[in-house]
């Protein structure tokens, strides 16, 4: 394609300015036409592009729909229950509940029933009428002064420089008005997180907001945020779902000034957070740092969030527990399936434990360890609808994060660019021309609506179940499909094995 191109690209060129001055036409076809061959040519001899030295212009092409790749595959190709991270089912129910429009869908379900991965709630004959009041936990233990009321359902960590400025004011204006709290991610706390609604501020790797000039936990910082009013609860984080064992990111185009000013790092320089705490180093470190924080905070819940990996390092911190007699608040427990806006993909698809077993591994731990009574287990990773919630208290959890949801709820589009700093919607992004795409008075609306509606099916599925509160969810108001391939095994004759048998010789 290459020599074609070169060769028949010039005689065509030089053919069409023969005619144009012959025939005295206007000139933009052969000067165009003369463009596209020089930067053909350029494309031939450049040694970047394996594509574009083979296919001369043509090779645009490519690049152009790999760009929009996504969009096609969204709009055009995946069905209501297709769709990675999120079917386009379950967005649309996050679209319709966040406008507080009607939730119900037409002619049946679309999942595959009798596959053994479908999960569903057995429903009693004796179901009972929904309660109207949303769900609320106390999160506060016996060393806790200031124990607060909190929502069965909050936002997890999303921070600002991640998010827009926007998107993190409609956040907080959304939890104010749902009273519910709002967690500011590692990045800090910023003047848009102070809108009036309730915060727990999550205090990462790199101290972001309470660091001193080499990057090391500043005590007087965190005492001055620490006891904000609106800080209701302060969250250790010691890994994320996404990337468990590797710090976090913010790329260096989202780095602006307010941000870099917010965190007291370097404008335009690549933000990546430590891998592990320097304030700490083992089980009985983090406990003391623990109470370090309940004492300079005025007592407020102290907790710390995680993803599973090596279980041996949880039990650790068990027998230390029991040993120092530190007992966190909470413990906020993120599945390997959880959400990122930047994370190399291997951390995302292959380090960490999946939500599930490990709220199963963390809750078996506390009770042999004696604990569970002494603190809150937080669910986080993939928790967006009320089915979520449920199994996910049905595993052991007494609350639920959830971060994607809440995008959605902002108008998030799963167009997959939080890492590039072309979010479409205005909602990851420092573009301030895609920031003023996102009306904050209407979005904050969605935010609480979406909160609101979702708890409300809560009360619903529990109410369908027969259970009159959230105590009584437990792992037996489930069913799943592979209980339903072991009950046809017995009453479906083993037709194969026959067959095997007579066509033995």
């Amino acid at each position: 394609m290459r020599d074609k191109f070169l060769s028949w690209g010039i005689v065509l060129v030089v053919a069409t300015w023969i005619v144009a001055i012959l025939i005295r036409a206007h000139y933009w076809i052969p000067t165009l036409l003369s463009a596209i061959y020089a930067l053909g040519v350029y494309n031939a001899y450049q040694s970047k592009h394996a594509i574009l030295r083979n296919f001369p212009v043509l090779g645009y092409f490519r690049y152009f729909f790999e760009s929009i790749s996504p969009e096609m595959q969204q709009y055009f190709i995946e069905r209501e229950t297709d769709g990675k991270p999120f079917p386009r089912n379950q967005r649309s129910a996050v679209y319709r509940r966040a406008k507080n429009l009607s939730d119900t869908v037409a002619f049946g379900t679309q999942l595959e029933v009798n596959h053994r991965k479908y999960e569903g709630i057995k429903h009693s004959i004796y179901a009972k009428s929904p309660s109207e009041e949303l769900p609320r936990v106390w999160v506060g233990g016996e060393q806790c002064t200031q124990p607060y009321h909190a929502s069965l359902f909050n936002i997890s960590a999303m921070s600002f420089g991640a998010l827009s400025d926007r998107a993190q004011i409609s956040l907080n204006r959304g939890a104010k008005k749902g009273n519910f709290y709002h967690n500011t991610g590692e990045g800090g706390i910023s003047p848009y997180h102070l809108e009036g609604g309730d915060l727990c501020w999550q205090i990462g790797t790199g101290y972001f907001g309470c660091r001193d000039e080499e990057g090391k936990f500043n005590p007087e910082l965190f005492t001055k945020y620490s006891t904000l009013p609106n800080v209701k609860m302060i969250e250790i984080k010691l890994s994320q779902g996404a990337k468990p064992g590797h710090g976090g990111v913010l790329p260096g185009v989202k780095n602006t000034p307010e941000i870099a000013a917010i965190r007291h790092v370097t404008p335009g320089m690549t933000v990546i957070s430590p891998p592990s705490h320097s304030a700490f180093s083992d089980a009985a470190g983090l406990l003391r740092f623990v109470q370090q924080l309940r004492e300079l905070s005025g007592g407020k819940p102290i907790g710390f969030k995680l993803c599973i990996g090596d279980t041996k390092e949880f039990e650790d911190i068990c027998v230390q527990m029991n040993v120092l007699k530190i007992y966190p608040d909470f413990i906020t427990i993120d599945g390997a399936e959880g959400g990122t806006g930047a994370a190399p993909p291997e951390f995302s698809d292959g380090v960490g434990m999946p939500l599930e077993p490990a709220l199963i591994f963390v809750n078996r731990t506390l009770n042999n360890y004696n604990l569970r009574s002494k603190l809150r287990v937080i669910a986080s990773g993939k928790v967006l609808t009320s089915l979520d919630i449920l199994r996910a208290v049905a595993m052991g959890a007494d609350m639920c994060n959830n971060a994607r949801g809440f995008m959605f709820s902002l108008g998030c589009i799963q167009a997959l660019r939080c890492n590039s700093n072309n979010c479409p919607t205005g909602v990851a992004t420092q573009d301030k021309m895609l920031i003023k795409g996102l009306d904050v008075t209407d979005k904050a609306e969605r935010v609480y609506h979406f909160h609101k509606n979702t708890l409300h099916t809560c009360n619903e599925l529990i109410a369908a179940a027969g259970r009159s509160s959230y105590e009584e969810v437990d792992a037996t108001m489930f069913m799943r499909g592979d209980e339903f391939d072991h009950l046809a095994d017995l009453y479906f004759p083993d037709i194969l094995g026959n067959v095997k048998q007579k066509a033995r010789p």
